[in-house]
């Protein structure tokens, strides 16, 4: 078998003091320029060295401001290639965001000035990233090395530096663990974290703050939330078995597997037996206590995850609320697998207006039931399903967003009739987006605050798995 071949890989990459070494991505206020247009022609289309080139750009596109989502969609339209090479450069990009970090003062102290272009960049760190893997590597020493120099021989901009790259990932085989134990003398590369990010977590969480970060570099569960409307956890952990599919229950209706798959290769998933959804988000919908008849607004609704636990815990009139069309595009897709249905409105949650005549108006001055807002935060609690967002928060987001969700919910207290319940959720690890978030509404408004879960940071264990979220209810007296 040629062994240049991509394969499949059994799983993902894992991994202190202040210091003045910065992140190693522009910050995401930056907007991404224009991605330079890659030659695969010369590269077989399913060979590592077609997938290097491609996670090299998209690692270049987050250095300079683009989400890694976006860079990955970007690159899947000029590559063309087959789904199993689009998995692959997907899986060397996550790879590469969770420990980019190690990789960018590794390259620092293997390079004389930093490779430029940033597709040369970009390239250097993926194949770093993958050659600093000793547990169970996704790829062996040596092919990653004669992959990575055949992929950069294949585009004109960066194919003067095939002896530099061949030069740069022999030197760091030869002197591995040297060239490591030096390198993890600087936090950002023991942690794959910028300093200022590490210090805060430091800061807010002093017992937990190291555990914390080593989970944010972990490959993801998938978890998925079983719809009780059309079957029970009990029979479709029986259903996934009879599939030869091992997978627990982590949560009240939640199913993790134990190995993830592609969500068409999950029994029942097109007929809406079950949504992929963490199991802290699969908390929401049942702390609004909802009963039938009961009008519902969910704020910042996209994707749709908790829109549609909503519905399908009671018969409840849904206005699912954001302020992108294309965001509400995939709500009206989880909608239509589920057999749900919402009233899906384009809007700005930071308006007041009374009528839908108004400018810009989008509520018709009927107060609501119950509201569901998820708010905009850091996504600081996510790392682990996005890793690229460390690197493209700055410092200063945290009390930015804090501020535009605290207008947010001042907004959405007035919609909410007497008596009525709104949720807060964040996906922040933050203080200034969480508990203290909470604490300043209630006073503002004299609303009276309700058990909730809290701050709850990323776990991950046999009987609970999640991401770090943040709840709290509040009734309008």
């Amino acid at each position: 078998m040629d062994k240049s071949k991509i394969r499949v890989v059994k799983k993902a990459s894992a991994p202190a003091s202040p210091s003045s070494v910065q992140s190693p991505a522009k910050p995401a206020a930056i907007r991404p320029n224009a991605p330079h247009k890659l030659n695969f022609s010369n590269l077989k289309n399913d060979s590592l060295a077609y997938a290097l080139l491609g996670a090299g750009q998209a690692i270049a596109m987050v250095r300079d401001g683009a989400s890694l989502p976006q860079a990955l969609s970007q690159v899947f339209a000029q590559a063309g290639a087959p789904a199993a090479t689009r998995g692959a450069i997907q899986d060397i990009s996550y790879r590469t965001m969770r420990g980019v970090g190690q990789a960018e003062v590794l390259l620092a102290a293997l390079t004389s000035k930093a490779p430029e272009p940033s597709l040369l960049h970009g390239l250097l760190c993926c194949a770093l990233c993958l050659l600093a893997e000793t547990d169970d590597p996704a790829y062996d020493n040596f092919t990653v090395v004669d992959q990575a120099v055949t992929a950069t021989g294949s585009d004109l901009s960066i194919a003067h530096a095939k002896g530099m790259v061949n030069a740069v990932l022999r030197r760091f085989l030869r002197e591995r663990e040297a060239l490591t134990a030096e390198a993890n003398k600087n936090p950002l590369a023991l942690w794959n974290y910028p300093v200022w990010w590490i210090d805060q977590i430091a800061a807010a969480y002093p017992d937990d703050w190291q555990a914390i970060l080593l989970l944010g570099n972990q490959a993801p569960p998938l978890t998925l939330r079983v719809n009780q409307r059309k079957t029970s956890v009990e029979n479709y952990l029986q259903l996934l078995s009879e599939n030869n599919i091992k997978a627990s229950q982590i949560g009240p209706v939640a199913v993790r597997l134990d190995k993830p798959l592609p969500v068409n290769q999950i029994p029942g998933f097109e007929d809406g037996l079950v949504s992929v959804q963490d199991a802290a988000a699969q908390l929401a919908a049942p702390l609004l206590d909802l009963q039938d008849g009961m009008r519902i607004l969910d704020a910042c609704a996209a994707p749709g995850g908790k829109t549609c636990h909503l519905l399908e815990l009671a018969d409840v009139s849904v206005t699912a609320l954001d302020h992108d069309a294309k965001r509400l595009q995939r709500i009206a897709q989880n909608l239509q697998r589920l057999q749900l249905q919402a009233t899906l409105q384009v809007g700005d949650a930071r308006t007041g207006v009374t009528s839908a005549s108004a400018t810009g108006g989008w509520w018709d001055g009927q107060q609501f039931d119950r509201i569901l807002a998820d708010v905009p935060c850091t996504a600081s609690g996510i790392v682990r399903r996005h890793p690229d967002i460390r690197w493209l928060r700055r410092m200063t987001d945290t009390d930015q967003l804090a501020t535009l969700s605290a207008d947010i919910l001042d907004n959405l207290w007035q919609m909410l009739r007497p008596d009525g319940k709104l949720l807060l959720v964040t996906c922040s690890l933050w203080p200034q987006e969480s508990e203290a978030q909470a604490a300043a509404f209630a006073a503002r408004h004299q609303a009276i605050r309700l058990p909730a879960p809290g701050q709850l940071i990323p776990t991950m264990g046999a009987q609970q798995d999640h991401d770090g979220l943040f709840y709290a209810l509040f009734q309008k007296a």
